[in-house]
């Protein structure tokens, strides 16, 4: 029999590189956004296939212990890569252990609570995955931006007072993830960090091969000239709500493969970090094993 290799992990400084240290500017202008350099430098450390086994190990393990969750948040601009993220990294997961829950437009019913009812609704049970596809960040981000969609919110400001409600979403935000933190739920926060050029690049893509025509939405371009407007928004965002129990980790998204091969090397060290273990059984449950075992060979022919 094979030696068994070793687990596939992350390197420590690159996790730490990764990472937006708490109570510490993101600095995105200064961060890359393409991972080649990256990948080349930590080469032997990085296969998504790998990461995708031991994933599908952990997952299994957080399903048995049935002790904690893990949610995994993702947010990025438009095309950077959140779809096929999710996708690819979570290829070889069970199915009834992880689920996805994508925030587009809210809804009335949405529009009628605060920012952050319709996260706490889609939040992962005890031994799931819960995978979010943008997140209740998107009211520190496109709100925003889009200052104009405070009104439905009944949220309404004027420009002056507009600081002090973003600084007071993001201590909500804090609280909100602490909160789940403490009540057993890990969070780990993906920003997939994309340039504006690889942004065109993808959009002519999606209008250029019919087989992805689909993919494109006319909002995909319409916010392309507020992108400055939306680095200072996730800039603030990330600076503010990167903390120990809930980090931000900042994924250079140029390279599809590199991105999701970090990504799948966070999750896996997420939970490392919630140091499971398989369940025990009681010295009774033992016996019942037994007892069912002696049950099932006494029906042998």
């Amino acid at each position: 029999m094979g030696k068994k290799s070793a687990p596939a992990r992350l390197d420590k400084d690159l996790l730490k590189s990764l990472r937006v240290k708490h109570g510490q500017m993101a600095e995105l202008a200064a961060r890359p956004t393409s991972g080649q350099d990256l990948a080349a430098g930590h080469a032997g450390q990085l296969s998504l296939p790998r990461f995708a086994e031991e994933l599908a190990d952990g997952q299994e393990l957080l399903y048995a212990a049935a002790s904690k969750a893990l949610l995994v948040v993702f947010q990025g601009m438009d095309a950077s890569g959140k779809d096929g993220s999710i996708k690819h990294v979570l290829s070889g997961v069970n199915p009834q252990g992880c689920f996805v829950a994508s925030f587009k437009q809210p809804s009335q019913a949405e529009l009628a609570h605060d920012f952050l009812w319709r996260a706490t609704a889609r939040l992962p049970e005890r031994g799931s995955i819960g995978i979010f596809n943008r997140s209740y960040y998107e009211d520190v981000l496109v709100v925003r931006v889009h200052p104009e969609l405070l009104g439905p919110q009944h949220e309404e400001r004027p420009p002056a007072e507009l600081p002090r409600l973003w600084a007071r979403r993001y201590e909500d935000i804090r609280d909100f993830e602490h909160h789940l933190h403490r009540s057993g739920t890990h969070i780990v926060k993906i920003f997939l960090h994309l340039s504006k050029e690889e942004q065109r690049q993808r959009l002519l893509a999606r209008l250029d091969d019919p087989a992805k025509n689909w993919k494109f939405s006319p909002s995909d371009l319409a916010e392309r000239p507020y992108w400055d407007q939306y680095q200072a928004a996730y800039e603030d965002a990330l600076s503010a709500t990167s903390t120990r129990h809930a980090p931000w980790y900042v994924i250079p998204a140029d390279s599809k493969p590199a991105a999701r091969t970090l990504v799948a090397g966070v999750i896996v060290d997420a939970i490392d970090r919630m140091h499971l273990s398989m369940p025990v059984l009681a010295p009774e449950k033992k016996g019942d094993l037994d007892a069912a075992r002696r049950t099932l060979e006494s029906e042998r022919a």
